[in-house]
């Protein structure tokens, strides 16, 4: 099965925003995948990928040790599927992504999740060729989706998304906000999803403080990092 990458991030920002009154969250704790995977045509295994993951922030402390394994089966991806099927939309549509961009399950990907308080960054490598590393890039929020509300439970959110001329973090990269407001509270979700040599990455900042700012300075970060290690 294939993930759509943005349409997850989306609505699970959405659905947890929903549940649980926004904000990071900082009680996840991801588990370790089950060992490397490995595609063809892709260069980099699992535990490559998880080598090359940020392994500290200023400000934030890590919440676990990285999880990595093949991408469908990352707990957090797992969380995020789970919590788009809980979610009622308005807009139907809007969850269910284009023809492009979709992540394969069995795609070799490494997470990792750093907290403070009231905010989370979250670090997401996943091994990829080229081409389908640039689909993701690409890819764009349809006009029509830019305003959505979702259901969990008996509440009603309602989000607003602002999507970024494509960027130039990496090989290609593009950034997408969400602001949500559910009762009479708020939070921001900034996602920076940029492409290197074989691998997709992706920078998730969320909190009530989180900024479009910060979201593209760790991606460059990560960037560093990345090109650092993998060979």
């Amino acid at each position: 099965m294939a993930h759509r990458l943005l349409p997850i991030m989306l609505l699970a920002t959405a659905a947890a925003a929903t549940a649980c009154g926004g904000g990071g969250d900082e009680s996840a704790r991801p588990v370790h995948g089950t060992g490397p995977a490995e595609i063809a045509g892709v260069g980099y295994t699992a535990d490559q990928l998880a080598q090359a993951l940020l392994t500290e922030l200023p400000g934030y402390r890590k919440a676990a040790e990285p999880d990595s394994g093949s991408y469908g089966t990352l707990r957090p991806i797992q969380n995020a599927a789970r919590l788009q099927r809980q979610a009622v939309l308005d807009k139907p549509g809007c969850g269910t992504g284009g023809p492009d961009g979709a992540v394969p399950a069995d795609a070799p990907a490494a997470l990792v999740t750093f907290a403070k308080r009231g905010q989370a960054v979250t670090q997401t490598l996943m091994g990829m060729s080229a081409g389908a590393a640039e689909k993701q890039v690409n890819a764009r929020v349809p006009a029509g989706c830019l305003r959505f509300r979702t259901k969990v439970g008996s509440e009603w959110s309602q989000h607003r998304v602002v999507e970024s001329p494509k960027g130039d973090i990496g090989e290609g990269s593009r950034t997408v906000g969400v602001a949500t407001t559910s009762g009479d509270t708020g939070t921001r979700t900034w996602y920076v999803v940029f492409r290197g040599r074989h691998y997709l990455a992706t920078i998730t900042v969320s909190g009530p403080a989180a900024t479009r700012a910060e979201a593209e300075s760790l991606a460059r970060t990560a960037l560093g990092q990345a090109e650092r290690v993998l060979p």
